[in-house]
């Protein structure tokens, strides 16, 4: 990563964290963000949570335990921003101006949303029963959380990379139309950690709340721990008889934990013959001695809710410092003005000279497609779609070095300019009506073209 990369990373609130939780998200996230250039953002998504939980009981202690799970696994909250989304007010709001901008058709391809209409079609229901507007709409509360505080990299699993692409939509939605030559939000990357540990459960299988099979984290104490040790499933191999450690789910664990040479070592003693009974006893060792100095921690810090919440407010005025600001840009860019600022901004506007540029941005099939938009604001051409942005930003590139007005057509159906590459219309403009206003608008786009030369 570049310096200072900003890494956001949203945290559900829901249910209580098991192993699994820890070694595939928790000490991955905590160990990333005490790189050098990483500038860390972690935040308890406690808004999202309300979608599918109308438990207040439960929401409220999901949200003390998950925060004292990440402060006990090691999360320093002096190096990084740890907040609750609910203690920013500034995000509803800049979710609330993206909506108004976000083409329904957009959230209509939301896997979560097609998946709830697809089983109520299969169920010969109400396409939309169950589906409540948070649901619907909670790509654009994750594009505000990203947006907010313009991150660079987002950590998700494979099922978020959409939501991802969404808020890079929003985002040049939002700078195509408001930005007058500024991009207000910088466009998030993807980054999906291919190498995650996935432990399996108790039974072989994914460990999960939603299989039963999972193995507590913090929960209980540590005869809760062997407990859920001794009832993982084992082959029916004897003492003494060779176990492979390669199809082992309780080798795949403890090799999740422990060092390499501990690792080749338990596998010598499970290719020698070592018993089942006694390596999970191995395996209650090594993972008692991982988890009990942070549950120590963790029962601490739940038995001080107030020392939570203390740490959790002092995460919302760091994070605030920079949303309350940039929220004020934000409202000022889409007229939420003062009436001070209203005739300041007028002003400024005169003065500032405007120079032609390309917009790129997704239409509501999903599909690429780029804007020239000429200095004074009005749209020149319309691009045709593209499967990939990177072909829409080769033929801008090209449309830059070329010759514009060798380039231009007059489709005689409906007496709109095209613009053509290698015998192909890459782009449209507006029709015109008479060889003078041809000549005019021949001349508005070759100076469009010209002054991004410049």
């Amino acid at each position: 990563m570049s310096k200072n990369t900003r890494v956001l990373t949203g945290i559900t609130t829901s249910g209580t964290p098991h192993l699994g939780n820890y070694a595939g998200a928790i000490r991955p996230a905590i160990n990333a963000s005490r790189e050098d250039n990483v500038d860390a953002f972690f935040f308890l998504a406690d808004y999202h949570a309300l979608i599918k939980c109308d438990d207040p009981m439960r929401v409220a202690r999901s949200r003390l335990e998950i925060a004292a799970t990440w402060l006990a696994a090691g999360l320093d909250t002096s190096r990084v921003t740890f907040y609750r989304q609910s203690d920013i007010p500034e995000i509803p709001e800049l979710s609330w101006i993206l909506t108004c901008l976000t083409p329904k058709g957009l959230m209509n391809r939301a896997h979560a949303y097609k998946a709830s209409v697809d089983q109520n079609v299969a169920k010969n229901v109400e396409p939309d029963d169950g589906v409540n507007m948070g649901l619907f709409s909670y790509p654009i509360l994750m594009a505000a959380d990203i947006l907010m505080f313009n991150a660079n990299k987002v950590p998700v699993g494979r099922d978020q990379i959409q939501h991802l692409e969404m808020a890079r939509d929003i985002a040049q939605r939002f700078n195509h139309q408001y930005g007058a030559g500024r991009d207000y939000f910088t466009l998030p990357e993807v980054h999906i950690e291919e190498e995650v540990a996935t432990l399996p459960g108790l039974d072989g299988r994914k460990m999960s709340k939603s299989y039963n099979n999972t193995i507590p984290l913090f929960e209980g104490c540590s005869k809760l721990l062997k407990a859920a040790i001794a009832r993982i499933q084992t082959d029916s191999r004897l003492p003494g008889e060779p176990k492979d450690p390669d199809e082992s789910h309780l080798f795949t664990i403890y090799r999740a934990f422990a060092g390499q040479e501990e690792v080749a070592a338990f596998r010598q003693q499970l290719l020698d013959g070592m018993g089942w009974g006694d390596a999970k006893q191995a395996l209650g060792e090594l993972l008692e001695n991982t988890l009990a100095p942070m549950r120590e921690r963790y029962n601490e810090l739940m038995s001080k809710p107030d020392r939570i919440e203390e740490i959790l407010q002092e995460g919302a005025k760091k994070a605030r410092r920079e949303a309350t600001p940039f929220i004020n840009e934000i409202r000022q860019a889409v007229g939420l003005r003062n009436a001070v600022a209203v005739k300041a901004a007028a002003k400024e506007q005169k003065k500032q000279a405007k120079t032609a540029r390309f917009v790129s941005f997704r239409d509501e099939e999903g599909r690429f497609r780029f804007r020239l938009i000429a200095a004074g604001g009005q749209e020149l051409l319309l691009s045709v779609p593209f499967d990939n942005p990177k072909d829409a930003g080769l033929v801008t590139r090209r449309l830059q070095t070329e010759h514009i007005i060798e380039l231009i057509t007059k489709n005689e159906q409906d007496g709109c300019l095209e613009v053509n590459l290698d015998g192909q219309r890459v782009a449209k403009g507006f029709p015109v009506s008479s060889p003078v206003e041809l000549d005019a608008n021949i001349t508005l786009l070759n100076e469009a073209i010209e002054s991004m030369k410049a």
